[in-house]
């Protein structure tokens, strides 16, 4: 197992897995994404911030990361933090830890890069994956309605985040 960076050749793997995602969404929970810009996804990748993890030669899992976000995050977004975002699991791959897996991962990054904080969010109300990620080793810190902004996904519209951290120094 590796995690590399995603490349061009890569994009439509990554829709695939998006898809994928949306359509295992609307089986285990009442939210879903509504996709992604391509223009997003090939920002992220040219940035080298959308990860791959591949194992027996297969994408198994992608995520993004960034190093601001100021319209979920607000006033902390100005810390020294990386936000992770978009897990997806390759459907042959799930159950195998790969958010722990990703954690583990930017623990490291965050480190190496003198970044107090690794974060993240998702749907409040999804209280499997809220369990999950304290599982993870991340600290629940409440809930947020982000403010209407055309950066921000559509699924972000109208709707309640948990947020979560690793501080690092603690």
């Amino acid at each position: 197992m590796e995690i590399v960076n995603a490349t061009p050749n890569d994009v439509d793997v990554i829709f695939d897995l998006y898809d994928n995602a949306i359509d295992y969404q609307k089986i285990v929970f009442d939210k879903t994404w509504l996709g992604f810009d391509r223009e997003l996804v090939d920002t992220e990748i040219a940035e080298h911030r959308l990860g791959r993890i591949i194992e027996d030669g297969r994408v198994a899992c992608i995520f993004s990361v960034a190093f601001s976000d100021p319209i979920i995050w607000g006033k902390h977004s100005h810390e020294s933090a990386m936000y992770i975002h978009r897990i997806v699991t390759n459907p042959g791959f799930r159950g195998r830890g790969y958010v722990r897996t990703i954690t583990d991962w930017s623990r490291q990054y965050a480190r190496e890069h003198r970044l107090r904080f690794v974060r993240m969010d998702t749907w409040g109300d999804n209280q499997k994956l809220i369990d999950y990620y304290q599982s993870c080793g991340f600290k629940f810190l409440g809930l947020m309605t982000p403010a209407e902004s055309p950066t921000l996904p559509a699924h972000y519209r109208g709707i309640d985040l948990s947020l979560f951290e690793i501080d690092l120094e603690k």
